[in-house]
């Protein structure tokens, strides 16, 4: 029988919702197939995260809980992920099309020689059997490609995916004997610097704020982006041009070159619509965009468009929010 193995995301013990997405593109996979489901757990004291995705449905969660794997080296991971694929004669191994799993998964695929589909928006029929659905071209294109060999390696974008759902049940838990092996790496982990906000993240939140290069400056991006999603509880994203125009940091950036996210809601405010831009951020559930022109590609796939100065009209909106918030 097949056996899909899904690649466990977690921050801080916390499963992350890119885990779910894969989760349920490994569950339509396996449909399709009559394939099984495994989950890989990977770090240092991680005991937790198998724990919280023991309801899910996976026939096994394999461990491997080592000091030397607290950080996602793709060196180290790479080697205990293809250890456990092997181990548990997973013949896929699936994992989010986030920065870290398009760090790791190519080397799984070389360790395992297996051909890879990467960035998946869809598991799909084909004339030569399943296969699976990504983009081209900035997402003009989609192609539907077949991976010819024994063992696959797959990683699914998580905007395409709703999170999986719990299922009852419980797995069971394989305690693996992890190897890494670090000391043959040529990679050193020295230190993370993360930014520390209240605001959700990007890829997980249900609403995003994001700002273009029609705000002008940094300061106007700040006087018009943070009220908005300070009032929405959203996280904040930008187009490239903000970015490179130094209005905000680069992790903020969303499209092609930056974030793939597709919350609930999306704000594109003073935003073009570049084919770069929408690449990461069309598969919002709504969209809504605010601008001074109305003949901008951005409005084409808006839900919502009001054309205006969003320096009169976000303070405005802002207003109309906070007053319904208090009843009155």
């Amino acid at each position: 029988m097949s056996k899909i193995l899904v690649v466990a995301e977690h921050d801080d013990g916390n499963v992350k919702k890119a885990t779910l997405t894969t989760l349920n593109m490994a569950r339509q996979l396996a449909e399709k197939r009559g394939a099984s489901i495994d989950i890989a757990v990977v770090g240092s004291g991680v005991g937790g995260v198998a724990e919280a995705l023991a309801g899910y449905g996976a026939e096994t969660i394999h461990v491997a809980d080592h000091a030397d794997l607290a950080y996602p080296l793709a060196s180290s991971w790479a080697k205990v992920i293809a250890d456990i694929a092997s181990a548990a004669d997973a013949d896929v191994i699936a994992s989010s099309a986030s920065t870290t799993g398009k760090d790791i998964m190519p080397r799984v695929a070389a360790r395992l020689e297996a051909g890879m589909a990467s960035d998946v928006v869809g598991v799909v029929d084909t004339d030569d059997g399943v296969g699976f659905r990504r983009p081209m071209w900035a997402g003009a294109l989609l192609a539907d490609v077949v991976i010819d060999s024994d063992v696959w390696v797959v990683t699914a974008r998580g905007s395409a995916f709703d999170a999986a759902a719990a299922t009852g049940g419980e797995s069971a838990i394989d305690a693996f004997a992890a190897e890494p092996n670090l000391a043959a790496s040529r990679t050193r982990f020295i230190r993370f610097d993360g930014t520390q906000s209240d605001r959700p993240t990007l890829d997980e939140a249900d609403i995003v704020v994001a700002g273009g290069r029609g705000l002008k400056s940094a300061d106007g991006f700040n006087q018009v982006v943070e009220p908005l999603a300070d009032s929405l509880g959203a996280a904040i994203g930008a187009s490239r041009a903000a970015v490179d125009d130094g209005f905000c940091p680069n992790d903020y950036q969303i499209g092609q070159t930056g974030k793939v996210v597709a919350p609930q809601l999306y704000f594109a405010v003073a935003i073009s619509g570049a084919i770069q831009h929408l690449a990461g951020m069309k598969n919002s559930k709504v969209i809504v965009a605010i601008n001074t022109r109305d003949d901008e590609p951005i409005h084409k796939i808006a839900d919502y468009t009001l054309v205006g100065d969003a320096f009169s009209v976000i303070p405005e909106l802002c207003e109309k929010i906070a007053a319904v918030k208090s009843g009155s």
